[in-house]
């Protein structure tokens, strides 16, 4: 594998959001998908998938090449990239070689880990609520939500968008078919607000989220940059409301 990546930074910003998930991934880079990851909480409770296609890339050598790597050691690496930074990746034997390229010439050597895990893959799941709408407005509610409680509520009804937490305390967003493109029918599902404050650090990657649920349902989170797309998935908390 040898990929170069002029703006670094989406990559880095994902890899940090991706970390706070997983300890390590398995790395795909091939010429018709890019260079991909896919993995699973150890909890077994969320889901990530980010992708990279090979058109973003200024030089994409690969055929379904799989690594393992660390993501702690790869996010302190690409911490290292600075505005105007240039990144090239490739494998040599057991090892990913890094250099950054800016002023200077900075080359770091990683290396490669066995990880046993079976592939993932994205699950197809179907939707009966599809909500589209500012990143940074999904966040401000998640956090909103978070300081009353451990986890929220998505609700879809009467054309409009809900996002409410109740505990002794309570807390409500609630967006009408003028702030938000509401989709679908009505539906209401029950999430974990750490993982939804993981996740909402998204909006690093884009700054509009599409939001997919449905009846006590996992939840799908969508970001989409032109040339990179983020992608949870978080299984619903079924539960009786307090």
């Amino acid at each position: 594998m040898l990929v170069k990546l002029e703006n670094p930074k989406i990559l880095a910003d994902a890899v940090g959001i991706i970390s706070e998930l997983v300890t390590e991934v398995r790395l795909k880079a091939d010429l018709s998908a890019g260079l991909s990851v896919v993995a699973i909480d150890p909890a077994n409770v969320a889901l990530v998938s980010f992708k990279i296609p090979a058109s973003a890339f200024s030089a994409f050598e690969a055929v379904n090449e799989t690594i393992g790597v660390s993501l702690d050691s790869l996010r302190s690496v690409l911490r290292r990239c600075s505005a105007g930074s240039s990144l090239i990746m490739k494998t040599d034997d057991n090892v990913l070689k890094i250099e950054i390229h800016d002023k200077i010439t900075r080359s770091f050597s990683l290396a490669l880990i066995e990880i046993e895990a079976e592939e993932k893959q994205v699950p197809n799941l179907e939707f009966s609520c599809t909500v589209e709408m500012n990143s940074s407005d999904f966040t401000d509610a998640i956090e909103d939500c978070a300081i009353v409680a451990d986890a929220c509520s998505l609700i879809s009804k009467e054309k409009k968008f809900i996002i409410e937490a109740k505990g002794l305390n309570s807390a409500k967003n609630e967006f009408s078919g003028d702030e938000v493109s509401i989709l679908g029918g009505d539906g209401k599902s029950r999430y974990s607000l750490e993982y939804l404050q993981k996740f909402t650090k998204g909006s690093k990657i884009s700054d509009k989220v599409r939001v997919n649920f449905s009846d006590d349902y996992p939840l799908k989170l969508e970001f989409r940059a032109e040339n990179a797309e983020l992608v949870f998935v978080l299984a619903p908390r079924v539960e009786n409301e307090d």
